[in-house]
């Protein structure tokens, strides 16, 4: 790209080549009116609110198609400009049901904004008010044709971010309306819930069911964390208001992601049901009840001091946490690990980060499930389909993304991928604790051209790694047991008799088994770090304040081994 200049409101600018006018504009901090743009989407230039003047063009044109070039004039905000703008929300405003003056649905509504700095106090022509439907089968968000303005910001975020293409426009001029798939509810279609339609809608349209009515952009607080619910490490910003979380978006342009969130990232947390451990917990009389922490803090000391002690570590904290058990473990002698598998490693090839799958032109999927954990890298293999990449899948079971593949194979039949790959350029693998060793035998004759990315199951599996924490099976024997983090419970967690100390946040059959129970802050409410997929530090934040009586994992595991010390 080269440089080009040109000339906006008498400002002269310098702008890259490929630019539109309204990129060099906002990169000269002049700022033009928009409804159908979006930073994150391709240009439409439907809406014509960004129209600008061009000396030596006969008719306004709209900045966000209009390519920048070298020795351009333009007017953004000439009196002509003005009113057209004026007339497109007036016309706008003619159709449906937008009551701007009191609706508050969404808090953040751009339409709404345009309306109060072109001076829009009344409706200029006559409004039919025909009610449209409004479609709430979804759980976390509904649809609500009334405020619609068919901008297709929902319909591309749809196709060019999640790569799902659920959504399109149906019918014509003023029947026009956003459908899903065949024109079926939300809640049949094919709609994967990363909530993308809903961060890019400009109106209330679009609702998020937890926070319509949640209070007005200028009354919320906005606070930037890492995502836990995977190993992605998406960039959240999550809003809140009077100590409540109203909502999670993702962050446009930040990686790894880019901006894109899954249904775990963005809605799952915020309708948890499960019960909170909010205070230390101690087993007397064969019942767990509330103690203060140093009774529970004592206990634990007494008891591991004289006994031998295995500890074992969900991945689902920050990395000074896992750091802090695996020290204290270290201080006992006793043994440590990890409950979460570890993909194995290769012996050939380089790592990939998350971003190189987009650019791949093919990709491998071994052993592993990326549309249902670390969703992210599954919507990625999609937007690298769309543009031309073949995507091979080796797998023994059912896997959503066959649905996208050029070929699905059985691990037996992995010569067929490595085969087809042999001419690639670029060739990602994606793969996990399911990949065979027969299939990574067969896929070596690739080399060096393969781009790796493992999916370990684990949260925080770098932040792990980092600090010693392996792989490791509950020992059967009658030893002290220091079990950290919310972690499933099978059998092999429910046969020892030992003494068990739990550190979660929930109750659970696991802490139902333990003799001391320590509570453990939630995700919204951590300071720290955590490793991400890229094996990237990212920064914790904590949105809201923890219960009194809860403690951070790290500082807990501190107390204790300063009081083994004693």
């Amino acid at each position: 790209m080269s440089e080009i200049h040109l000339k906006i409101n008498d400002l002269e600018v310098t702008a890259q080549s490929g630019q539109t006018v309204l990129e060099a504009a906002k990169g000269a901090g002049v700022e033009i009116p928009v409804l159908c743009h979006h930073p994150a989407l391709s240009n439409w230039g439907a809406c014509r609110m960004c129209v600008v003047e061009v000396e030596g063009m006969r008719t306004l044109q709209t900045a966000c198609t209009l390519p920048a070039a070298d020795g351009m004039v333009v007017k953004t905000h000439t009196e002509h400009t003005f009113d057209i703008r004026k007339f497109v929300l007036e016309l706008l405003f003619s159709e449906r049901n937008h009551y701007c003056m009191y609706c508050q649905m969404s808090g953040d509504c751009e339409l709404q904004d345009q309306a109060y700095k072109h001076g829009l106090d009344h409706w200029t022509y006559p409004r039919p008010y025909e009610k449209q439907e409004v479609d709430a089968t979804r759980k976390y968000f509904i649809m609500d044709h009334n405020r619609c303005i068919l901008c297709s910001r929902c319909v591309r975020a749809c196709a060019d971010i999640a790569a799902n293409h659920t959504l399109g426009l149906r019918n014509r001029g003023a029947a026009t309306m956003i459908s899903a798939d065949l024109n079926v509810p939300f809640g049949e279609s094919s709609c994967v819930e990363c909530g993308t339609c809903l961060q890019v809608c400009p109106t209330g349209a679009l609702i998020d069911a937890r926070s319509a009515y949640g209070g007005r952009e200028k009354d919320v607080t906005h606070t930037p964390t890492t995502c836990m619910q995977c190993s992605v490490g998406c960039d959240l910003d999550v809003v809140t208001r009077y100590n409540r979380l109203l909502r999670v978006d993702g962050v446009w342009d930040s990686e790894p992601s880019g901006g894109l969130l899954c249904v775990d990232g963005r809605f799952t947390p915020l309708y948890e049901t499960r019960k909170r451990v909010v205070k230390p917990l101690v087993r007397k009389d064969g019942k767990l009840t509330e103690s203060s922490w140093d009774e529970a803090l004592g206990l634990v000391a007494d008891t591991l001091k004289g006994s031998t002690c295995q500890g074992l570590a969900a991945c689902a904290t920050t990395n000074e946490a896992l750091a802090a058990f695996a020290g204290l473990m270290a201080q006992l002698g006793g043994q440590m690990g990890r409950l979460e598998p570890v993909a194995p490693a290769l012996g050939y090839g380089a790592p990939a980060k998350v971003a190189d799958v987009l650019d791949a032109d093919f990709i491998i999927v071994a052993g592993a499930q990326p549309l249902e954990y670390q969703r992210v890298v599954g919507y990625f293999i999609h937007r690298a389909a769309d543009k031309g990449a073949t995507v091979a899948v080796i797998t023994d079971s059912a896997n959503a993304l066959s649905k996208r593949a050029a070929l699905t194979v059985a691990s037996a039949q992995a010569a067929v991928v490595a085969k087809a790959a042999a001419d690639a350029k670029k060739i990602v693998l994606v793969y996990s604790v399911g990949m065979k060793p027969e299939v990574i035998a067969t896929l070596k004759p690739l080399g060096d051209k393969v781009h790796f990315l493992a999916l370990d199951p684990a949260r925080n599996s770098k932040g792990a790694q980092a600090v010693g924490l392996k792989p490791q099976s509950l020992v059967k024997s009658d030893v002290a047991y220091f079990l950290l983090g919310e972690q499933p419970v099978d059998d092999t967690l429910k046969s020892p008799a030992g003494f068990k100390v739990v550190q979660a946040a929930y109750h659970s059959p696991l802490t139902e088994q333990a003799d001391v129970v320590l509570p453990t802050p939630l995700w919204y409410e951590r300071t720290g770090h955590v490793t991400t997929l890229d094996g990237v530090v990212k920064p914790l934040q904590a949105v809201l304040p923890a219960p009194a009586d809860v403690r951070d994992e790290s500082v807990v595991l501190a107390q204790l081994a300063a009081l083994l010390t004693v």
